[in-house]
């Protein structure tokens, strides 16, 4: 895995303090665009299916729906090169600006369309457009604020800070599957009509307080003295492609059991319970809520232990103790017993948890200061890519075997074998600012 030599980032001292109140910006701007981006999985399992896809049989009607899901996961790529450009050339601070703007209010007319008895094919068609819109947005969102969180962080304390951005994503689970779990309460014909809306109209008073937040946020030190020092790449992606190809193999291994495990226990596992079990679908949404509150502590700690053995092991660790669990997960699953699906939900999440909560710290660390944020969204996105059609692939494989979870359940140890491969390799490339003049080899 031949790389080029680069130049390592400067030291630069950063209080505590300031690096707290940076990383906690991000971290509530991550969670608000985290809700938005997420409420659109809870509803790919449990109303587009049935209100934008109305002619097709139920099966279809759910794999188009996913299919719908999985197109925000290939628009990622586009954001994370368009972001990435605009992050390494021009600062993280406007990159992070428009990408809330973009996904707050895609998802906020999401919650105005006509559905498909209404307008006919025209529903699916711009229902697409706006989640393509939400995947760019979110193409140039967690790279960047994990970049700017970092950036502000003491070297040595990077895996807490890191970690704390990573807390939005629960935050923003838990905010959207409690939007759903609220208008579920009402009656299916009101919820059909009017309640699944609520959640997403809901994005437009919050993008008015992430706006607010992220125009607190100041610029990357980092970024700063790059330009004084006029470093920054040309075209940081092409240089990210020719020079750290390797790395960025690396960091898509590393990310992929955070993004595609985490859809996989939740997005998949609402639709397999819901429509294959015939459990209850508010079973479902409060297991995945419940989940998420397990993840918050578990991201903390996790984050803090990967600061002592290092991300790249804590990513080995919690690709291998998710693989050993995929079968037990999803035999409580198929008890039925909301208790025991519970429990399967929360623990899987957890067990996930263990990897995702130092993905932050890892990637920042696979790439020098005037790649990252290109190198961070490339790495995170095509990982993201790859797992927006991981529930769409775990339907289609448990159609293929009689509606038996061990489809899903091998396709989940697949996904936790490679990232636990990404962070056996990706710890041992970790650049570290302080003594590294190179690329290692």
């Amino acid at each position: 895995m031949s790389q080029a030599t680069i130049t390592p980032e400067p030291s630069i001292k950063v209080s505590e303090r300031d690096a707290s109140r940076i990383a906690r910006a991000a971290f509530v701007g991550t969670a608000l665009e985290w809700y938005d981006y997420f409420l659109f999985g809870t509803a790919a399992a449990l109303v587009f299916n049935r209100l934008f896809f109305t002619e097709l049989d139920a099966t279809a009607a759910t794999l188009a729906a996913f299919a719908t899901f999985g197109v925000g996961f290939v628009a990622r790529p586009i954001g994370a090169l368009i972001f990435g450009y605009v992050g390494d050339r021009f600062g993280r601070r406007p990159a992070l600006l428009t990408t809330i703007v973009m996904i707050g209010c895609a998802t906020g007319l999401i919650g105005l369309l006509p559905d498909y008895v209404a307008i006919g094919v025209a529903a699916p068609i711009m229902l697409a457009v706006l989640r393509l819109v939400q995947g760019v947005a979110v193409g140039g969102e967690w790279g960047g604020a994990v970049t700017i969180a970092v950036e502000h962080a003491p070297i040595e304390r990077r895996g807490r800070f890191a970690a704390l951005v990573q807390i939005g994503s629960p935050v923003g689970t838990l905010l959207s599957s409690g939007a759903f779990a609220l208008v579920l309460m009402l009656p299916p014909e009101s919820f059909d009509a009017w309640g699944w809306r609520l959640p997403f109209l809901a994005a437009f008073p919050l993008l008015i307080v992430a706006l607010y937040i992220r125009l607190k946020v100041e610029e990357s030190p980092v970024f700063k003295h790059l330009v004084e020092l006029e470093e920054r790449a040309r075209i940081p992606a092409l240089a990210v492609f020719r020079h750290a190809w390797g790395r960025l193999l690396i960091a898509i291994a590393a990310a992929l059991l955070g993004v595609g495990g985490f859809y996989v226990m939740t997005t998949f596992a609402v639709s397999y319970g819901t429509n294959t079990l015939g459990v209850d679908r508010a079973v479902m949404v409060n297991a995945t809520l419940i989940a998420a509150v397990f993840q918050i502590p578990m991201t903390v700690l996790a984050g803090r232990f990967g600061e002592r053995v290092g991300p790249g092991r804590m990513t080995l660790i919690g690709g291998l103790a998710t693989a050993a669990a995929a079968f037990p997960l999803f035999w409580l699953i198929d008890t039925m017993n909301p208790v025991a699906i519970t429990v399967a939900i929360t623990l899987g999440i957890m067990l996930i948890t263990l990897a995702y909560a130092v993905t932050g710290a890892l990637l920042t660390e696979l790439f020098p200061a005037k790649l990252r944020y290109s190198g961070v969204a490339l790495g995170y996105n095509f990982a993201g890519a790859i797992s927006g059609f991981l529930p769409l692939l775990a339907t289609a494989l448990l159609a293929a075997s009689d509606n038996r979870s061990w489809s899903a359940a091998l396709l989940l140890i697949g996904i936790s074998l490679v990232t636990a491969v990404g962070g056996l390799v990706g710890e041992r490339l970790r650049i570290r600012d302080e003594v590294a003049t190179e690329i290692e080899r």
